[in-house]
């Protein structure tokens, strides 16, 4: 007879039934452990990555491109349109036509000013000639702020009775009028050199540490040469130093793919994100090639020097147009991002998914 309790939990009872919640909850778990781990996982990842990637892509280069608009504009004055009053009302009336500020430095000479100019300190000398003001631009320092300057100046001279006189003192070569092929040689080198190392990757896997960063050197030094053998002696888009450009494309590939390979060591197959973000969504816009520095988002415009995109275009820009004038700074920009991606590259190598020492004893 049952228990008059009516309590049927004996060892003989049957089983309470599992409720449906608890039922549902399982078969979700259990759908979600077979979503994560079949191909569908990862396919909507990139679904995902690469619609946010579209968007950032095109966001980044229309936040800096699309309305370039000038800050400060260093400015030298070698002399100033008379009378004194003038100068001020001239100055004012750039500024206010501009929506910027002239920075403008002193100097005693104009030999002094213009060596300012070379050395990229300055964008313009202004100066007192007789009866008007003349306004100097160096449309290799910048075409966007030249354009600016170029057409701003005499209007602002007509409106406080100053005649202006501009002059383009250091023009852009002929094959190149709007100044982009030195913006267009680096982001081959830079989108190239990455591009090589996921490739490297992919098939030549087997290569050890030490050969994978000689070989990334390898496709470097031939595709810089390419680079600029092509724009130069096949198409003479631009007359170059060709040793020297050669050197600074080399460079850049080499820094690009090494970079690759270092975020490859750090986040294996989802490398290609932070190197995108760094080198592209960030890098190229901010490298001064497409608009100069003094246009861009004051932000973007002091990141952009210490970024690798950004300090080859430095480098090459001041090789092309400034050759007695070059700089050590860019130079050591590419050179510490390189070393250090090498070194990170070189102390995480266990965790990159290559090479023979990696994969021995793994069934191919």
């Amino acid at each position: 007879m049952g228990d008059p309790t009516g309590d049927e939990s004996g060892p003989g009872a049957p089983r309470a039934p599992i409720r449906a919640p608890v039922r549902a909850r399982r078969r979700a778990r259990t759908r979600r452990h077979a979503f994560r781990h079949s191909p569908f996982f990862p396919a909507t990842v990139l679904l995902l990555i690469v619609a946010a990637a579209a968007g950032l892509f095109a966001g980044s280069y229309s936040y800096a491109m699309a309305n370039p608009t000038p800050h400060n504009i260093p400015t030298a004055v070698t002399g100033v349109p008379a009378p004194e009053i003038k100068r001020a009302e001239f100055v004012q009336g750039m500024e206010e036509a501009l929506g910027a500020e002239l920075r403008l430095r002193h100097f005693a000479t104009y030999e002094a000013a213009r060596n300012a100019v070379d050395d990229q300190q300055v964008y313009a000398i202004l100066q007192d000639r007789p009866g008007a003001a003349g306004l100097d631009v160096s449309g290799a320092s910048g075409a966007t702020v030249a354009q600016l300057l170029t057409e701003t100046a005499p209007e602002a001279g007509k409106a406080v009775g100053v005649p202006v006189t501009v002059k383009d003192i250091n023009p852009l070569q002929k094959g190149d009028p709007r100044g982009l092929a030195l913006f267009y040689i680096t982001l081959a080198a830079v989108i190239v050199g990455f591009v090589g190392a996921i490739q490297m990757g992919v098939h030549a896997s087997a290569l050890n540490p030490a050969e994978r960063i000689a070989f990334t050197a390898g496709y470097s030094v031939l595709g810089g040469f390419t680079i600029a053998a092509v724009v130069d002696w096949v198409l003479g888009a631009l007359k170059l130093p060709f040793a020297e450009s050669w050197f600074i494309l080399a460079l850049t590939m080499f820094t690009s793919g090494m970079v690759f390979t270092m975020f490859n060591a750090l986040f294996g197959r989802w490398a290609m994100l932070p190197t995108w973000g760094l080198m592209v969504l960030l890098g190229n816009p901010s490298s001064g090639g497409a608009v100069s520095w003094p246009l861009l988002p004051s932000l973007l415009g002091e990141i952009g020097r210490w970024l690798p995109p950004g300090a080859s275009v430095n480098a090459q820009h001041t090789a092309v147009y400034f050759r007695e004038h070059q700089h050590f700074f860019p130079f050591a920009v590419l050179g510490a991002w390189a070393a250090v991606s090498c070194a990170v590259f070189w102390i995480r190598r266990h965790r990159h998914p290559g090479g023979r020492e990696a994969n021995a004893g793994v069934p191919e």
